[in-house]
């Protein structure tokens, strides 16, 4: 029988179903709602800076690489964006920061000041793709690839203004990107010998380390028993679905049909609770009376089980 699959929810999509199950006086809420706008804010700058590198078409041969995570002993890094030409490499580090931006050539220090006149010092984003460029360079010469590597750092918010730009460091708008891409390319050698791309991109997706996240009770020290427990309707936001055998999950409140309402409950409870999930605490988090239910239930899924009977335990299959 061929089984289902379970992934984590998104960021964004995580902090939604967390907002939606906590109490509504509950004392984080403020703060994660904070949470969720940053967040999704970022994931728009990311998808305007996805679609700007559409246009990014040179006649070489080019790769570009997204979210690249890797690991040389306990130094770990996470990559942004990496382009890989004949020529070198550059690494794209993307912030969403609006207001007017300070980059203090004397003091090293970079600023913001925000639409209400605050100004607050930021961790350099420079520093931060200078250590990226670092990290490739001895990563690069430990697997004896020789390109060059420059990095640029790319503000995705449309309302950021630079008052004081670095002296030393390629920083731009998302709309100036492709140009600065082009003029970096053109300070590399015309062509480095003997660079096979698709090997130098095999290699990196050999030693990626995806990055670890928490579920979100752990990350933000929420008690999971705080929860609303239920399986929420996507169409009336209640916790109001109980299973039909035919027609799948159906609420109590508007009558709405799901037939994926309780692999959605799934996703939320590892990304929410925890990163393993015992049958008493599924049937608990969804409001399930039945043990056995749950236990066909669990069985459709890609899970890993340890234990047997009542002691098993079910997480999320690990990806090779």
């Amino acid at each position: 029988m061929n089984k289902n699959k379970i992934v984590l929810l998104s960021e964004t999509e995580s902090l939604e179903r967390l907002l939606c199950r906590l109490p509504e006086h509950h004392p984080q809420r403020q703060f994660l709602q904070v949470e969720l706008f940053r967040t999704a804010a970022g994931k728009r700058g990311e998808d305007r800076l996805e679609r700007k590198l559409i246009e990014f078409s040179p006649e070489e041969n080019h790769r570009f690489l997204r979210n690249v995570c890797l690991t040389l002993g306990d130094w770990k890094v996470q990559i942004d964006g990496l382009l890989l030409t004949e020529r070198g490499a550059i690494v794209i580090e993307s912030k969403n920061i609006s207001g007017q931006l300070y980059f203090n050539n004397s003091t090293g220090e970079f600023s913001r000041i925000d639409l209400e006149g605050i100004r607050t010092v930021m961790e350099d984003p420079t520093s931060q793709v200078n250590k990226h460029v670092r990290f490739l360079k001895k990563f690069f010469k430990q697997h004896k690839i020789n390109l060059p590597i420059e990095g640029v750092v790319v503000f995705t918010s449309k309302h950021c203004e630079f008052m004081v730009k670095p002296a030393s460091n390629n920083v731009c708008k998302t709309y100036q990107l492709i140009d600065y891409l082009f003029d970096i390319l053109q300070t590399f050698p015309q062509k480095v010998a003997n660079q096979n791309l698709a090997k130098i991109d095999k290699l990196l997706q050999k030693f990626h380390t995806p990055y670890k996240r928490h579920p979100l009770c752990q990350q933000y020290n929420i008690d999971a028993g705080e929860l609303q427990s239920g399986i929420l309707c996507h169409s009336c936001k209640k916790f109001s679905m109980s299973r039909r055998h035919k027609s799948g999950w159906l609420c109590g409140s508007c009558q709405t049909v799901d037939p994926l309402a309780f692999q959605y409950a799934l996703q939320e409870y590892f990304s929410l609770i925890d990163t393993q999930l015992s049958n008493r605490q599924i049937r608990q988090f969804c409001n399930l009376e039945s043990p056995y239910v749950a236990s066909r239930l669990l069985s459709t899924f890609e899970l890993e089980t340890a234990g047997a009977l009542r002691n098993r335990t079910y997480q999320l299959k690990k990806t090779n």
